[in-house]
Formats: structure tokens, C-alpha cells, sequence
């Protein structure tokens, strides 16, 4: 028998063996979270008092005191206290975090694969999208499981589109014409054209992307046929055509004054206000930004808003697509199985379609199991029913791959640079090239 299959009665067997009531401290450390995403944490404090009821019924006592942390200013800062503690022996026992970091973390040592613990074959497991199981998985290992799940969508405000001359009809038929390639980059540099030049919105604001770095912007890269992963070599790509494809699509939308040239660093707070109410005729972001978009007065999104996925950019191996950055919850090495084993069981039930339901619909994210489509608070949520239907089935997600931070760092400097003017998309790529191979080497593919 596997490791994994006898991990299946490993709780019942460590409880069982002694006659003395247990203590756990276990510490929930969450990354890029607010109090909206307060179920990254209250998850786990459901599921210890689960855990401890299920033993108590089986006669023996454990008690599973949680203590959480989410403040930690940024992904940086929380990254770097993870690492930190996991250096120092200290690391806590669950950590909420982006799937990016099991690839360097699981070589680190910080984190123990949850499939020694738990049986991915049964439920709740079982029913977990296998795509999002994917993204938690690393090199044949199922180091995590998905904590949630979102998509990064392209929107449009459709009284800028009807005044242009768009039908509510074709509004509405927006999603099926980006998917088909019907509607493109080049339709939305057209559009967003008109919106400035008809006075719908000004200059600048016909096309208002993400203000910083993120998954967002390799998106765009594959929107002209871009790939970042080459899988059955195991190496990162850099599709030279294809990336300056994406540079110049930004560099079009500064010269046609419909992105401006200083947007880079707009204020968080002042971009959320702008495209909630309509100052913006097109822009992109998360799933998770409905709740804000409400928040900033925005009380009839589905009459105001329109999505789909971001769409290609117009050349032949150029697709519609976007983008899901899944957090996953990882368990520490503790050096210690009992603790690891309690820990990879809070996670589990956490998974429970109940209960990521409630994170999902508080946090305006997305399901991880596929029966949580029918849990009545899932599926009467307009948003979170819509989004699934029309993003999920084609989201991709970012490579697992222990130096992906560094392309993906250099890949926004080069978009940072061709965008503001400093260099050409052909000369921002080049140094771009010249970069990756640098630090690289024979772990890059370039075509």
C-alpha cells in the first residue's frame, strides 16, 4: 500500500494510539488577504471544531487551538516572513498562499506534499476542479490543495458601448464573439477610440488596465499566441514575436489616447472609483472585484457591466483566454507527522463545498469543487453563477516553475518600458531576451 492510502486512517491510528488528550497549535499565516477574505483562516477554525467534535463521538479528546495572521502590509512582506520562519524553524503549520510558491518552497523544504496525508481520490477532494488540483500540484506531486479559485476578465460599460453604436443584443453577445475570435485587441483599440473621441470619457480612459504588476499582463502575451511553459521539456518560453506583439498593443493604446502614457501607478482606490461608475469605457481585472465595484456605488452591475474572457489579439496563433491565480493552502514542515497529519485534515475539510462557499460568495471568488454549483448560497449568487460559466472552463493559469518570478518580473519591466516611451517594443523585447537568457540559461526556451 502507498504512503497515501494508509494516511487515510493516520488521524483514527495517532488518536487511538494514547489514552492522554491531545493539544495542537496550529498557525494560519494568509497572503494578499483582507477581512473580506476572512474564511482563508475562519475555514480552519471550522474545521478544528469539526475535528474535534468527530473524535470526541469516537471517544478520545484533542483540543486544536487556531491562531491566524493576514496583516502583513504585502505579498512581498508576507513572503518574506514565511521564508524567514520556515529558515528559523518557526514556520506556521498552514500557509494561504499563491501556487507560485510551491515550486521554490517544496525545493526549499519549507512545505510537505499533502498527498502523503490525505486521499485525493475521495471526497471532498475527488470534487475538486482537476485543473485547479493541477495548479497545486508540482512536478508529479500534489503539494497543495486549492484554497479558491478566480479569473481575470475583460469588461466593458455598456452605455459607452450602446452610444458607439453597439445593440444591447450585441452587448450581451460579446462573450461568444471575443471566444470565437470575433472580437479583438484591435476591436478594443477601435472602440475605446470612438469612447474618447465622442467625449463618453476622457482621454485616456477608453482602455484602463491593472495599475501594476500582475498575472493580468501575461494574459495579453497570450492573447497573441504567447506561451509561457513548455511542459514536456519543463522550461519557460519566450515567444519573441508574440511579446512584441503584446508591448506594442500598449504602445497603440497611449498613441491613440485611450491608455495613458503615466497610468502605471494610478492609485488603487482612484481606479476602483473610475471603473465601477463608468469613467472608464473598458478596462480588465479580478472576479473578486465585483464586491468593490459595489462598494463604490455601483448598484446595478449586470445593467452597467459587461464581461468576457480577454480577447485575442488578432493574429493567426493569437486566442481569447484568461487567466486563474488560485491561492492553495500548504502545509509546513513541522518535522513533526502528527502535527502535519492535523493540519493536511483542517485543510480537507476546509475544501468541504459548504464551507468554500462561504469564502467564495463573501470574498466574490470562485468555487474549487464542482458540487458547490449546487449549493443554494453559490448558486443563487448572480455573480459567482455567471463568472463560472463563461471563465472557468478556459482559464489557464501561470507555470509552477521555481524561477517564474524572475520572468514574470522581467516581462512587466519590459512592458513598463515600452509603454512609458523609454524604449520600442523591438528594443524593450531584446533586452528582454537578453535578460532571461542571463539569468536562465538552458531553462529557457526562445522561438
Amino acid at each position: 500500500m502507498t504512503k497515501r492510502l494508509l494516511s487515510a486512517t493516520a488521524l483514527c491510528s495517532v488518536l487511538a494510539a494514547t489514552a492522554t488528550a491531545q493539544t495542537y497549535e496550529i498557525r494560519v499565516w494568509s497572503g494578499g488577504s483582507s477581512e473580506a477574505d476572512s474564511y482563508r483562516w475562519e475555514a480552519i477554525e471550522m474545521a478544528a471544531d469539526i475535528l474535534e467534535r468527530e473524535a470526541a463521538i469516537r471517544g478520545e479528546e484533542i483540543t486544536i487551538s487556531i491562531e491566524y495572521m493576514w496583516e502583513f502590509g504585502g505579498w512581498a512582506e508576507f513572503k518574506q516572513a514565511v521564508t524567514l520562519a520556515a529558515e528559523a524553524g518557526d514556520a506556521p503549520e498552514i500557509v494561504v498562499t499563491s501556487h507560485l510558491d510551491i515550486a521554490p518552497w517544496s525545493q526549499a523544504g519549507y512545505i510537505v506534499p499533502v498527498e502523503d496525508y490525505l486521499d485525493l481520490d475521495a471526497w471532498p477532494l475527488s470534487d475538486v476542479y482537476p485543473n485547479l488540483m493541477d495548479i497545486a500540484a508540482f512536478n508529479g506531486v500534489q503539494w497543495g490543495i486549492p484554497q479558491d479559485a478566480e479569473s481575470r476578465p475583460f469588461f466593458f460599460w455598456r452605455d459607452h458601448m450602446r452610444a458607439i453604436g453597439y445593440s444591447d443584443a450585441e452587448i450581451d453577445a460579446l462573450p461568444e464573439a471575443v471566444l470565437a475570435g470575433e472580437y479583438t485587441l484591435q476591436n478594443v483599440l477601435e472602440d475605446a477610440t470612438r469612447a474618447v473621441e465622442m467625449g463618453l470619457v476622457e482621454e485616456g480612459m477608453g482602455f484602463s488596465p491593472r495599475v501594476s504588476n500582475g498575472p493580468d499582463y501575461a494574459q495579453f502575451y497570450q492573447s497573441f499566441g504567447g506561451e509561457l511553459y513548455d511542459p514536456e521539456s519543463g522550461k519557460l518560453v519566450l515567444d519573441r514575436a508574440a511579446m512584441t506583439e503584446f508591448y506594442q498593443f500598449f504602445v497603440d493604446a497611449v498613441a491613440a489616447g485611450v491608455t495613458s502614457r503615466t497610468h502605471i501607478g494610478t492609485d488603487w482606490n482612484e481606479w476602483y472609483a473610475d471603473v465601477a461608475n463608468g469613467n472608464a469605457a473598458m478596462w480588465h481585472g479580478g472576479t473578486w472585484h465585483y464586491g468593490r465595484y459595489l462598494s463604490e456605488g455601483n448598484e446595478d452591475f449586470f445593467g452597467t457591466v459587461a464581461f468576457t474572457l480577454i480577447p485575442a489579439g488578432g493574429t493567426e496563433a493569437g486566442r481569447a483566454n484568461t487567466i486563474t491565480h488560485p491561492l492553495v493552502y500548504l502545509v509546513t514542515d513541522q518535522g513533526d507527522d502528527d502535527v502535519q497529519n492535523i493540519a493536511a485534515q483542517l485543510v480537507e475539510i476546509a475544501t468541504e463545498p459548504r464551507i468554500n462557499t462561504l469564502h467564495a460568495i463573501k470574498s466574490a471568488h470562485l468555487a474549487v469543487a464542482e458540487s458547490q454549483s449546487s449549493v443554494p448560497l453559490y448558486a443563487q449568487d448572480p455573480w459567482a453563477d455567471a463568472a463560472t460559466s463563461v471563465l472557468l472552463p478556459h482559464a489557464n493559469s501561470q507555470p509552477n516553475h521555481p524561477d517564474y518570478g524572475v520572468y514574470s518580473e522581467a516581462m512587466w519591466s519590459g512592458l513598463e518600458s515600452a509603454w512609458t516611451g523609454v524604449q520600442t517594443p523591438e528594443e524593450a523585447v531584446a533586452e528582454l531576451e537578453a535578460e532571461l537568457v542571463s539569468v536562465l540559461g538552458d531553462k529557457l526556451i526562445v522561438r
